[in-house]
């Protein structure tokens, strides 16, 4: 692991915040009646894993593009999936924006936007070889994925 800024883990920040700040304008109808449900416990998962992330997907030169080798196809899995995250949000925007549409699937992903960039990240972690970029990545998953699988537990509930 190398200390030094990751423009390629800038990247993939501004495209996990950017369709997230725009959702903060059209957000699910019904948005805040699932919110206030949540697991205490998922949710430190979820802010420990966002901030440990971020951090230190930032800090760390590992994760730039470097001379070509097999770690490489790591690095096309992770942008592949933050492009199927950015296909995620364009289908969501598109729609009329109810509960059922922000969890809906993507090619058989469940719950899509907490799923691909997760994986993303696992897979830029994996390709720049950071077992702390792993570790911060488990904890956000745990916590990101299951406040999520929860609440698409909880829509399909209340249609029934």
């Amino acid at each position: 692991m190398h200390f030094g800024f990751s423009y390629v883990g800038l990247i993939f920040l501004l495209m996990l915040i950017v369709p997230n700040i725009i959702w903060t304008r059209y957000q699910p109808i019904d948005y805040d009646k699932y919110v206030c449900n949540e697991n205490k416990v998922l949710k430190v998962f979820e802010r420990v894993g966002e901030v440990s992330v971020s951090c230190i997907v930032l800090i760390f030169e590992d994760f730039n593009i470097n001379i070509w080798s097999g770690w490489s196809w790591w690095l096309i899995m992770a942008f592949a999936l933050m492009i199927l995250y950015e296909v995620y949000w364009v289908r969501y925007f598109r729609s009329p924006k109810s509960m059922g549409d922000f969890y809906r699937s993507l090619l058989g992903i469940p719950v899509a936007g907490a799923t691909l960039p997760v994986l993303a990240f696992l897979m830029l972690a994996i390709y720049g070889r950071n077992i702390l970029l792993g570790i911060a990545v488990i904890i956000l998953g745990i916590g990101h994925i299951g406040i999520h699988l929860m609440h698409k537990k909880e829509v399909e509930r209340s249609k029934k």
